[in-house]
């Protein structure tokens, strides 16, 4: 007797992790032919926390889990979820389930706003929270359209003309979604999370000077206690906490890529102090410098690993 049964169709999740795994063959992060989207893969999971600074984007996560740490708060990353970091931000990771398989697309806020627009003609939806990060459940259609993007980076010609339209459908459902609020006023131009990151944009442009947070208020046209409290909020951190893990994450760069001392390290990011810089770097690594370095060169870690993070 004949099998008529028909084979199962993959689901948009299984359809997705297959191109993530195409396009990130190995472990790593991979820029892909369509400017701003990235797929990560992570083979193994790891105990240890990975730091990095992660880009304002949305990253949608097809297999594994992750925890970031952002500041005072944690977040929990799994299969089907899709994730929302308004600001860039240092962070801490961690995979707890491997194959971790994720997708990154870059945050424009020009082009949110101009499709805010459309979804939200009588005006924005008021945001009662401005965390650094959302995490949300991404419904089937959405991760259609997310595999979708993966399928058309292989045909080149496909790739240039079609894939921005794909990446505008996904962030017109998301805008559509329970978290588009959020999404919506990271384009707005008045919106806190909006004027914080422009202050982050200054901070990390000057990350080896001293914080002059009264300068920073007024970039932002806020008084110097409405900035921090909105600053911290968005971020998760304080402006100098913020510009003491930017600092750290470069000095720790610079000594396992370009060899640099901890005491040269130090100086090109702005300590005044090596040993002030030996001690936070050991509370915020949780190894001093020297070792920490040997240990990373030991286990082979690539640079990508402790510079931008692709969640």
């Amino acid at each position: 007797m004949k099998n008529t049964q028909r084979a199962s169709v993959p689901n948009s999740l299984d359809r997705l992790a297959k191109f993530i795994a195409i396009h990130a063959p190995y472990e790593g992060t991979f820029d892909l032919r369509v400017a701003g989207v990235h797929v990560t893969r992570s083979s193994r999971p790891y105990t240890q926390l990975r730091h990095a600074t992660q880009t304002s984007s949305i990253c949608i996560i097809a297999r594994g889990s992750k925890t970031v740490l952002v500041g005072e708060s944690t977040y929990h990353f799994e299969p089907g979820r899709i994730a929302i970091y308004s600001v860039d931000v240092p962070v801490a990771a961690q995979v707890s389930a491997a194959p971790y398989l994720n997708l990154k697309i870059d945050l424009d806020a020009r082009k949110i706003a101009e499709l805010a627009l459309r979804v939200f003609p009588h005006g924005l939806p008021r945001v009662h929270d401005d965390g650094p990060v959302v995490i949300a459940r991404a419904d089937d259609a959405l991760l259609d359209a997310a595999a979708r993007l993966l399928e058309l980076v292989s045909r080149p010609s496909d790739a240039e003309l079609i894939a921005p339209l794909v990446i505008d459908e996904i962030l017109i459902r998301l805008l559509r979604g329970p978290i588009g609020s959020r999404l919506a006023h990271i384009g707005e131009v008045d919106s806190g999370v909006n004027k914080i990151a422009s202050a982050v944009a200054s901070l990390r442009a000057n990350f080896d000077q001293q914080v002059d947070v009264e300068k920073l208020a007024k970039l932002v046209n806020m008084s110097v206690s409405t900035f921090h409290r909105q600053f911290k909020a968005v971020t998760s951190m304080s402006p100098l906490q913020y510009q003491k893990a930017l600092r750290l994450q470069e000095a720790r760069r610079l000594m396992l890529t370009a060899m640099f001392d901890a005491s040269e390290a130090s100086r090109r990011v702005g300590y005044a102090s090596a040993s002030q810089f030996t001690r936070e770097y050991g509370r915020f690594f949780g190894t001093p410098p020297a070792k920490d370095v040997q240990r990373l060169r030991e286990q082979g870690v690539a640079e990508e690993r402790i510079g931008e993070q692709h969640a």
